[in-house]
């Protein structure tokens, strides 16, 4: 599938280095070749190039007059085309669809073997990053309150991201619900929530009755921007929030009507926007007005949009018509064919009193009466989503969340924060916190999974991916990200200047020291471990590097290591380009019973020595010494053993 980027100026699906020389040349791709979701952005040069499928149908690129049209001008071929058919079909073979062309329902059966290994592979990949004092985990016996105070989303499922990676899971297992499961009675669970994370108000549905009388609102959509005029549809739709992708509800304009009667008073919040220009009305008077398009199309239609909220006054029990004018937008500026009239609106609202509550003291609060009090962080589906980029390094909202661990922890010495993300967050209270783990998204089972991990059922094993900076500007991309507008249509330009330094391969340089707040490769245990006996070994016949290395289980529970292994040239290496320090090259787990020792072996081919010699157009291993090396992380690096490369080598890519 091509991406919808540009890469040195031509978009991915009309690139054809890249998906002539590299996919199917260099890789050996045989197969077929599709655009993502409105990611096709010509029909000469994407056929030319070998991308095969326009997704999704109907095509806007593809229709058969205008591919015949190209053909005739010469900018294409009757070959090319035949060739990108051929793909088609041969994936059509390879799926039997000329055999049986019926689709079989998508199902998804619910097993409990399934929920358990979902279980199982939560807890195992859950990353304890602090653990002073050995507050984790939580022996309920030794609660002298028998209380734990759970808060910030302990309520909430956060089990996957937005877009794409939304799924509707047969259920979901808050932390909760897994800390009630596993605690019982035994134990005094207190909630509070401490902190608003909601990047939109909710969407008004409570209340609202439509034109006849019934719950929820009345949408008209109509071919022209006089609504006297009569619609082309109308519906009921439960709640003020309509931005449909890929609809066949196609229309110029629409109106959504509705009598709101409120059940309190107050200057309540409200919130508005649309996808094209747009206007709120309250009892005909105009209260907020969108007079262009919204900046970030793609983040609006995924629920990652963002608003300007206002107040407005509100008496209990008095009826209030709301109606919201809103037109697609008339230019498509996105660079997604996916949003081609495309039209939506969002309405949110929340009441004065639940808005401004102080759910931080309640927080604190139940904080102090605890025994342990746990802050479960993290992002929603709104805030970590396809489509765009975080709005911020630091936990949402404004601080919030950040700001309630911090005053949770000044309020209990033993705060343990559960932090619930696909990506590395700032975590400017780290000092200030008794333990941290990093649960990620876990899934269905992740509340059972998280309570096994901090009640000790399962000793957590999971090692960071990515390496988790001290601040926003000591990333590898800051000062190269998000670029700059270039050109007559002002079009996101980006320069990778970091190059290949990116993740640890950055903090390793000397200039970055000292920069990471956690390094790829760490993970804690609630076990201690040794490594002894380090060993390389070269075995010419398979141009393969045998590295060893003992592990000993040195605590009083089960646990498992990652034995990781990186390699690096020295100094006196010389290469056209500036290579990183050092780079993982193998790595193994292994699981240990207390005062168990195994022996781990890995193999490291010379080829992981490797670095890409764009002028030569393959991999080069220069002659010279190079350091193989095993760690505890790419920042801890225990033992280490020097090799010769004798000749300089290459590989194919």
């Amino acid at each position: 599938m091509t991406s919808y980027n540009l890469v040195n100026g031509t978009h991915a699906d009309s690139h054809e280095w890249l998906l002539k020389t590299v996919l199917r040349g260099e890789w050996g791709w045989k197969g077929l070749v599709m655009s993502d979701w409105g990611g096709t952005n010509s029909t000469a040069e994407s056929i030319n190039a070998g991308m095969d499928l326009e997704m999704p149908g109907p095509t806007k690129w593809r229709k058969v007059e205008d591919v015949v049209a190209a053909i005739e001008a010469g900018k294409t071929t009757e070959e090319a085309v035949t060739a990108c058919a051929r793909n088609v079909l041969e994936l059509m073979v390879k799926t039997r669809q000329f055999e049986d062309p019926v689709t079989p329902p998508e199902q998804a059966i619910n097993r409990p073997e399934v929920q358990k290994l979902i279980r199982e592979v939560g807890g195992a990949g859950a990353v304890l990053l602090k653990n002073k004092d050995g507050v984790l985990p939580i022996r309920k016996e030794k609660l002298q309150k028998k209380k734990i105070a759970l808060l910030g989303h302990a309520k909430d499922s956060l089990i996957h991201g937005g877009g794409s990676a939304s799924v509707n899971a047969h259920y979901k297992v808050t932390p909760y619900d897994g800390l009630k499961a596993a605690l019982g009675d035994d134990v005094e669970l207190l909630y509070a929530k401490g902190a608003h994370t909601f990047r939109l108000l909710p969407p008004m549905g409570k209340d609202v009755k439509d034109y006849e009388g019934s719950p929820g609102w009345t949408l008209q959509r109509f071919d022209t921007d006089d609504y006297s005029q009569s619609p082309v549809g109308t519906k009921n739709i439960p709640t003020s929030n309509w931005a449909p992708i890929l609809s066949t509800e196609i229309a110029e304009t629409c109106k959504l009507t509705g009598t709101f009667t409120p059940s309190t008073t107050g200057k309540h919040y409200l919130g508005f926007s649309g996808l094209g220009p747009s206007k709120l009305f309250i009892n005909g008077t105009l209260v907020s007005e969108q007079k262009h398009n919204y900046q970030d199309p793609m983040g609006f239609l995924l629920g990652g949009g963002k608003q300007e909220n206002f107040q407005y006054a509100f008496e209990a029990g008095q009826p209030y018509t709301i109606e919201a004018h809103s037109r697609r937008p008339q230019v498509n500026n996105s660079g997604l064919s996916i949003l081609d009239k495309c039209m939506g609106f969002y309405l949110g609202f929340m009441t004065e009193a639940e808005h401004d509550e102080d759910i931080q003291a309640q927080a604190v609060a139940a904080a102090a009466a605890a025994d342990v009090a746990i802050v479960f962080t993290g992002h929603t589906k709104d805030w970590e989503t396809e489509g765009q980029d975080q709005a911020s390094f630091h936990l949402p909202a404004d601080g919030s969340q950040d700001a309630l661990v911090a005053a949770v922890a000044a309020a209990n010495p033993r705060t343990v924060v559960v932090n619930s993300t696909g990506v590395a967050v700032a975590m400017p209270w780290v000092d200030d916190v008794a333990a941290i783990v990093q649960a990620w998204f876990p899934g269905q089972e992740a509340g059972n999974a998280i309570a096994d991990v901090l009640l000790g059922t399962v000793n957590p094993a999971g090692r960071l991916p990515t390496s988790f900076p001290r601040r926003l500007q000591d990333a590898p991309a800051h000062g190269n990200f998000p670029g700059e507008h270039v050109g007559p249509g002002g079009r996101l330009e980006v320069t990778y200047a970091e190059d290949v330094f990116v993740g640890y391969r950055h903090f390793d340089r000397p200039q970055h020291a000292g920069k990471v707040l956690f390094p790829f490769g760490f993970g804690l245990s609630y076990t201690t471990f040794a490594l002894d006996g380090f060993r390389v070994r070269w075995r010419p016949n398979e141009s393969v590097y045998d590295v060893a290395v003992a592990v000993t289980n040195t605590g009083d529970r089960p646990g498992a290591h990652v034995v990781q292994v990186y390699a690096g040239p020295t100094a006196e290496v010389e290469t056209r380009v500036e290579l990183p320090v050092k780079q993982l090259v193998a790595f193994d787990r292994v699981e240990l019973a207390p005062g168990e020792t195994k022996s781990v072996q890995v193999q490291v081919p010379v080829r992981g020595l490797a670095y890409f010699d764009e002028g030569v157009g393959k991999w080069v291993v220069e002659r010279g010494r190079y350091k193989i090396m095993v760690g505890e992380s790419s920042a801890d690096i225990r033992e280490s053993s020097v090799v010769d490369v004798e000749e300089r080598l290459e590989f194919a890519p």
